[in-house]
Parts: C-alpha cells; sequence; structure tokens
C-alpha cells in the first residue's frame, strides 16, 4: 500500500524508493539500525548476538540472535534484496543449528556482544544479570530456556515462493514471522521506513494460533492413536503366528486392518479394529456373484464359524464383506488386550475354517 503525506489540502503520495538506491546496505545499515531499535520489528526482543557463528565446521552467521520474554530463541534473518531471496532456508538452518543452547551459552554469547557493542571487556556476570532481568527470572530456568526457536524473516519484499513456503512451515507448526522493509523517500530528502508484519497478519495472529493450537493436538492425537494400534497389532500378530499362518508375515503398522490371503484373487481375509470393536471378515472385491454364491450357503458357514454373520453387500462399493464383529478395541484398557485378542483370533480361525474351502470351490 502506498504512504502519503498528509497536507493542507491534499495527500501527498510519497515516493517509494529502494534500499540500493538509497545506498543502504545490509549490514552496515540495515542491520546496525535493527539491532539498536529492535522493537521496530517486534516488541518483547532482546539482541543477544550479532552475526552468531558458535559453531563447528560452518563459517555460517546468523544476522541478530535475539531471546523474546518467553525465553525462547529468535533468528533474525534479513534482506535487502526485492524477493527475499531463499531466507527462509538460511533461518530455517541457523534455527535448528541454535536451538540446543542453554541459558549459560546465551550469557557467553551475551557478553561478547555486549562488549562489541560498548567497547568495554566481556563481563560474564553483568550480562547474567542482564539476561535475568530481561526474562524476570531470580535464577536461570533450564527448563524453560530456549524451549522454542522462533523466526523473523525481514526484507524489502518476498516471492510467492518463498511466502509459500513460510506459510507451509507455520502449517506445521514452526513460527516464521516475515516482515516488509518498504523504504520512502519525502521531497525534503529524509527516508521514512515503512515496517509491516505480512505473514501472520497482526489482526489474524491470535486466530492463527487457536487454529494452530487445533491442529497441533490433532496431530497429537492422530500420532497418538497410530502408536496405540501399533502397539495392539503388534501383540496380537506375536499371539497368532503360531496358531494360523495367513498373517504370519504381516507387519504391524497404524492402520485400522491387516490383510491376509483366503486362497483366490480378489478375496481377502481380515483384522480390524476400531476404538471399542473389532472385526474379523472376507472382503470380496469387485463379485457380487461370488458373494451371493457364498449367501446361498450362509446357513451351513454359519454352522460351521458357531455364530450369525453379518452379510454386507454395500451396494454403494465396489466391494462385499462377510463380517464378524465384537466388543473390544484398541482404546480399551491394554490389560484387556490380551482377552480382546484372543477372541480376534480364535473368530479368525473359525472364519478361515468356514470359509477358506467354500471360496476356493467358487467356480472361475
Amino acid at each position: 500500500m502506498p504512504i502519503y503525506e498528509v497536507t493542507q489540502d491534499s495527500l501527498a503520495l510519497v515516493n517509494a524508493t529502494s534500499f540500493e538506491t538509497e545506498r543502504l546496505s545490509e549490514r552496515g545499515d540495515i542491520q546496525r539500525l535493527l539491532k539498536a531499535s529492535i522493537e521496530a520489528l517486534e516488541g518483547g526482543l532482546m539482541v543477544i548476538a550479532e552475526e552468531f557463528s558458535d559453531w563447528q565446521d560452518s563459517s555460517r552467521r546468523i544476522d541478530l540472535l535475539c531471546l523474546d520474554t518467553d525465553a525462547n530463541l529468535v533468528v533474525v534473518e534479513l534482506k535487502r534484496t526485492g524477493d527475499g531471496g531463499h531466507m527462509e532456508l538460511q533461518a530455517i538452518r541457523y534455527a535448528a543449528m541454535v536451538s540446543a543452547m542453554t541459558f549459560d551459552q546465551a550469557v557467553d554469547a551475551f557478553s561478547r556482544y555486549r562488549a562489541s557493542r560498548d567497547g568495554h571487556p566481556a563481563d560474564l556476570e553483568a550480562s547474567r544479570r542482564e539476561l535475568l532481568s530481561f526474562l524476570n527470572w531470580s535464577e536461570p530456568e533450564e527448563d524453560s530456556f530456549g524451549q522454542d526457536t522462533r523466526i523473523i524473516l525481514a526484507s524489502a519484499d518476498f516471492s510467492k515462493e518463498l511466502t509459500t513456503s513460510v506459510m507451509w512451515l507455520r502449517d506445521r507448526d514452526i513460527d516464521v514471522r516475515c516482515v516488509r522493509l518498504k523504504p520512502y523517500r519525502l521531497d525534503d530528502g529524509r527516508v521514512l521506513l515503512d515496517i509491516q508484519q505480512l505473514i501472520p497478519l497482526p489482526e489474524a495472529a491470535e486466530f492463527q494460533t487457536q487454529i494452530g493450537a487445533k491442529r497441533q493436538a490433532e496431530r497429537k492425537e492422530r500420532v497418538e492413536r497410530h502408536d496405540v494400534r501399533y502397539r495392539f497389532w503388534e501383540q496380537l500378530l506375536a499371539r497368532a503366528k503360531d496358531r494360523n499362518p495367513v498373517h504370519a508375515n504381516r507387519s504391524p503398522g497404524k492402520d485400522t486392518w491387516i490383510s491376509g490371503s483366503i486362497g483366490r484373487s480378489g478375496f481377502s481375509i481380515t483384522y480390524g479394529i476400531r476404538q471399542q470393536d473389532n472385526n474379523v471378515h472376507v472382503w470380496i472385491a469387485n463379485d457380487k456373484a461370488a458373494f451371493h454364491a457364498l449367501q446361498t450357503q450362509k446357513e451351513e458357514i454359519e454352522a460351521s464359524f458357531g455364530e450369525q454373520l453379518s452379510w454386507e453387500e454395500n451396494p454403494d462399493q465396489l466391494g462385499s464383506a462377510i463380517n464378524f464383529r465384537q466388543q473390544g478395541g484398541y482404546r480399551s484398557p491394554p490389560e484387556e488386550w490380551p482377552e480382546i485378542q484372543e477372541r480376534m483370533i480364535e473368530a479368525m480361525l473359525q472364519l478361515d475354517k468356514a470359509l477358506r474351502p467354500r471360496v476356493q470351490a467358487l467356480p472361475k
């Protein structure tokens, strides 16, 4: 958006310029000015290092390394070019490399920064007191220090590729922000700097935080659900391997089912698990005639199985199922799993016995 100067009679357009035109360098001017007024990028920041590079086997440097009042590390990457280049990739590397920093390491870096900034010898104790005061701590709290590493990208502009990458990273709970630095020149020669946070928009930040928290909770629940299912399948397959060879070569996974062959193409015999119940079933893919042929033997099949089965033709799907469902799922208490798994294995043995010869006897 353009900037206008308010005059007595009109709005006068302020001409946009560029850092190159104004002969403002990236490090000597933009970085120097922002480190002295870091609140222009974001309130509640404290610069603890400039051109930080305390790692082995790398000459890479963080433009400005900051702390926020929540004791998170903040990597600030600056570019004066018009599209931001590949600064998000650089910043991710820096954030990963600095993420293990401890409070004492931060004190050491800050002490060297203060000495360089103020022109006096390094003073670890004074630097420690200043950091503690900024964080409102009486003593270091290592468990709370550096729990997250945030990224601020500040540039004259950002390419579509960069902003797309940032949005993707934010959707995966990585706190990356884009701040645009746009210079303007007044007629009297003074240069203004318009500093605007573009991603996330400040007005939407709280809402996006809520959405992010919801997605994070959903992602955590999904991971936990997969882990629980994996452990359930691992135990069931271990119990079943010496009793039924059908699933002996199957591995536990995160899915809700584990299938095996029943001796004919297009047919499978399957364990299924949900949160509170389970099933064993034979699946018949895209062959209604075969399903109907087996259904004519319903009484004999169910007598052999020992229970009533659910005959599910599923007219809206390409397959049909002969199903037996029981109570007890992967969300049942783990101490109940052995009994649930035994019932599933026994049902699988009976279903295989009742249906395998009849499936293999169907006309080709």
